[in-house]
């Protein structure tokens, strides 16, 4: 199939032209179709032919700053490419979308030499992986075993990287290695695999590992036997590769929540279309006041998840400092978001969300296991929401002291205005001044209140603000008595992290609104959005009113606007 170049004349990547191309799933001749899709997840074989096409389409040039002969200028513009993708295949998504993941630390530590011969080898369409992991020692990336000696000339790499995407695709690999025997924060480096400059007897491709969803992607690994690497494989300053890693997931893990995105948006259309053309009892599924309150909740739970991913998107251009905590919640709160969707989605279509060859060619079975494994990429939920209880010190701290950096946020939400170029030299792993978006919290409550009084609002959204305020106010001074746990972290440490992203994602919907409200407009979707926080917020037994639900459905249904305007999804 051939589609149109989505680059425009400017060199900026065209994101609606690039959706109209790649046309409807549920037609089988277009590129990324339902059908098409579950018959490489059958043979458990890569989809190149989609890449490719994704290759000719300029999408690599999306993975690549524009300072290094690329198109990358925008993060939130990168998120919303890839959703585009995954929202129509995930494994198309994660295959292709690895390259960005790979060549992260280049674009943040490597000789500028380094990185527009990198970027030019992306944008002719080298698939780039990123080697991390090993056998035995999973996220624990200080346990690495994979060793760099150094030697004239270089260094000889011994060891073996194992479930890695595009392990065996991959042209290139941008691999963590020790260079201390001692190993530690400092005993570590990155080196650039070049598959085309290494010896051939030297290393090997360690075979694909059979996986219950993405069952086409490249699940591989590398071993290298005393493999000799040239000096100039060697990526920022010996030592830092383990500082350049964690700066780099801030990046990556903003990126992964478009996968979620897509996920969700994939669910949500499936499970409307089932209800919609379903009979029951006399009736169509979709009349149903239990169907109507389901995709009510869904909507409202996508529009959360996008809000978040988006706004942290954006915040790598705007508070770069704060990147290390507002990734770690974007790279929690989506993909669990996303996976309570999928289910609830799930049950709607019944015995269809499990078969493999009806109701689109079985895509719902195909999406729900597809999706498992994005909470594991970059940091499981686990390990993200560790990132944040490690940073409760200076969040508690932040918050009583009010360092909130207004204007970054506001730059953040305000979608009428581009953000400004990203400042990746500005991340940081330790977000001192805490989270602007939680600190400016009553701030932004405050407003909306104003804007009560002044009839602009309605007041039953002003108080759910409020509430969420006070809830935040109270959870920062329990952040507060929480004791440091640098690894140990108690299960109610856990507990807190998650109240805490249901905070963030409550904060960021009333900032977007605020900064893009239409006069005289039904804040409909941001009501729905804080009802969906609340209810994991509220003390036990407090009930939720789910009648915005029904109200959220309703307007979708009429074709009403009543969605935020970071949505993509039709409404």
């Amino acid at each position: 199939m051939t589609v149109t170049d989505p680059l425009t004349d400017t060199d900026r990547f065209d994101l609606d032209g690039f959706d109209r191309a790649l046309g409807d799933p549920t037609d089988p001749a277009s590129l990324l179709s339902y059908a098409r899709n579950a018959e490489l997840d059958r043979a458990e074989r890569f989809p190149a032919d989609s890449c490719r096409e994704l290759d000719r389409m300029g999408l690599p040039r999306l993975y690549v700053p524009a300072e290094f002969g690329g198109a990358l200028t925008r993060y939130d513009e990168l998120v919303a490419a890839l959703r585009t993708v995954a929202r129509r295949d995930l494994t198309v998504a994660i295959g292709h979308g690895k390259t960005f993941l790979g060549g992260v630390c280049v674009w943040l530590a490597g000789r500028p030499e380094q990185a527009r011969a990198l970027g030019a080898d992306i944008i002719a369409g080298a698939p780039v992986s990123w080697g991390l992991t090993e056998r035995g020692h999973g996220s624990d990336l200080l346990a690495g075993d994979m060793t760099a000696t150094p030697q004239p000339g270089g260094f000889r790499v011994h060891g073996e990287k194992w479930l890695i995407n595009n392990a065996t695709r991959g042209t290139l690999l941008c691999l963590l290695v020790r260079t201390r025997p001692e190993g530690g924060p400092r005993g570590f480096s990155l080196l650039l695999a070049d598959k085309r400059r290494l010896p051939a007897d030297r290393w090997r491709p360690l075979p694909k590992v059979p996986t219950h969803g993405i069952r086409g992607a490249d699940i591989s690994g590398i071993a290298l036997d005393d493999c000799p690497f040239p000096a100039d494989a060697l990526i920022g300053e010996p030592g830092a590769g383990l500082e350049t890693v964690l700066k780099a997931l801030q990046l990556t893990r903003t990126a992964c929540t478009a996968l979620s995105l897509g996920a969700a948006d994939q669910a949500v259309r499936l499970a409307e279309e089932f209800a919609a053309g379903r009979e029951l009892y006399g009736r169509r599924l979709i009349e149903l006041p239990h169907v109507r309150r389901v995709l009510g909740e869904a909507y409202a739970a996508l529009h959360a998840a996008e809000i978040v991913s988006v706004l942290a998107a954006r915040s790598v251009h705007t508070l770069p400092q704060e990147m290390s905590v507002i990734s770690a919640v974007a790279k929690s709160y989506v993909p669990t978001r996303v996976d309570e969707l999928i289910t609830a989605c799930g049950e709607l279509l019944g015995a269809r969300a499990f078969l493999t060859e009806v109701h689109e060619h079985g895509a719902f079975q195909k999406l729900e296991r597809d999706h498992r494994v994005v909470g594991i990429f970059d940091g499981s939920t686990f390990v993200n929401q560790h990132v944040l209880i490690n940073h409760f010190p200076v969040l508690a701290r932040g918050h009583r002291e009010g360092t909130a950096d207004e204007e970054g946020v506001a730059r953040a939400a305000d979608l009428s205005a581009p953000p400004p170029p990203a400042r990746l030299d500005r991340l940081s792993l330790l977000a001192r001044g805490g989270c602007s978006f939680t600190q400016s919290l009553r701030t932004a409550s405050g407003e909306l209140r104003v804007l009560v009084s002044a009839g602009q609002a309605p007041a039953r959204v002003a108080d759910l603000a409020e509430e969420l305020t006070d809830s935040c106010d109270r959870l920062h001074e329990e952040l507060a008595l929480s004791p440091p746990a640098a690894q140990d972290a108690p299960p109610e440490a856990f507990a807190l992290a998650r109240r805490y992203e249901q905070c963030f994602a409550g904060a960021a919907a009333l900032r977007l609104w605020l900064h893009n409200r239409t006069p005289g407009k039904d804040p409909l979707w941001l009501e729905a959005v804080l009802t969906h926080v609340l209810r994991s917020v509220r003390p036990p037994g407090r009930p939720t009113d789910g009648e915005v639900f029904d109200r959220l459905f309703d307007a979708r249904a009429a074709g009403r606007p009543a969605a935020p305007p970071t949505s993509v999804v039709t409404s």
